[in-house]
């Protein structure tokens, strides 16, 4: 992307806060973008956790991605309803519209696994415009708002963790988000896979023995078969998961990274999904690579 380029916002999930989406505006038109919204974008529907009804949400994030002036798609918020739209969408019209940027975390997991499987284009996971942590009162979280203007900008900005539960280096597509979602996506025809992948895990909320349920879930369906290496980010308001992450994961036989600023944390650093990435336990960082024409697959 470049300054100057259209970004659309919708919202694919949970209805935004006014006040917030228009602070978030203007924080992305402070980075020389211009900013259009989507026609539903604050919509809220009798279900009051969707931003509107799911014909309407497909709608505009369909328009959005398939409008050629738009260089960008970015997210409202999350909460739920992503998922919801996934067999709503021509996916066929929106892989003749081309590859664009598609930018979300938390409940946007469903589109970015979707968007791999269907379109093959990166996706960017990061900050969402009616978030505090680009929309706050007192300005933007600073870490934050760095690491996505190097995402869109330049070269991604490595990310360091903290902890190490299994040692080692691994090369490969970065594949994944927040595990409840995708755990919600086995069965489905866009089920995930991390075979020859590095998978990135983070979630918020949920208490140790359901991060073990959905784990466990995803080691039954396979969904780790021929993983490369597995890189944690946050774990917010989850007690403490690393016993079960380690019990879980570390018996796997590749490289585990955890403590990454990635996922519902402060700052939330961006990455980018659907293209390589190396995670290095010496160093205890993951970074992106910057191999041209590298993408989901």
């Amino acid at each position: 992307m470049q300054q100057g380029d259209t970004v659309a916002i919708v919202s694919p999930s949970g209805p935004p806060d006014a006040v917030l989406l228009g602070r978030g505006i203007e924080r992305l038109e402070g980075l020389g973008l211009k900013v259009v919204a989507g026609a539903h974008v604050l919509d809220r529907q009798e279900l009051d956790y969707l931003a509107g009804d799911d014909a309407a949400r497909a709608a505009d994030l369909q328009a959005a991605w398939c409008d050629p002036a738009v260089s960008a798609v970015f997210c409202s918020r999350g909460g739920y309803g992503a998922g919801r739209l996934l067999d709503l969408l021509d996916w066929d019209a929106m892989r003749a519209a081309g590859p664009k940027v598609l930018l979300g975390s938390s409940d946007i997991t469903a589109l970015h696994n979707a968007f791999a499987i269907e379109l093959g284009v990166p996706t960017l996971h990061g900050p969402m415009a009616a978030c505090d942590l680009l929309a706050g009162e007192r300005g933007p979280e600073p870490r934050t708002l760095t690491s996505l203007r190097a995402a869109l900008f330049g070269a991604p900005e490595p990310v360091q963790g903290d902890r190490v539960l299994a040692p080692g280096r691994a090369e490969g597509v970065l594949s994944g988000g927040n595990l409840s979602l995708l755990a919600s996506m086995c069965g489905t025809r866009w089920q995930p896979s991390f075979t020859g992948r590095i998978a990135f895990l983070e979630d918020v909320g949920e208490e140790p023995y359901r991060i073990d349920r959905m784990l466990t879930q995803l080691l039954q369906a396979g969904v780790f078969d021929g993983v490369r290496g597995i890189a944690l980010g946050s774990w917010v308001d989850c007690a403490d998961p690393y016993p079960v992450l380690q019990d879980r994961l570390g018996r796997l036989g590749v490289p585990v990274l955890a403590g990454l600023a990635v996922g519902h944390g402060s700052p939330q650093m961006s990455v980018w999904l659907g293209r390589l990435g190396a995670i290095d336990t010496e160093s205890c960082s993951l970074a992106g690579t910057l191999r041209d024409g590298e993408q989901a697959r």
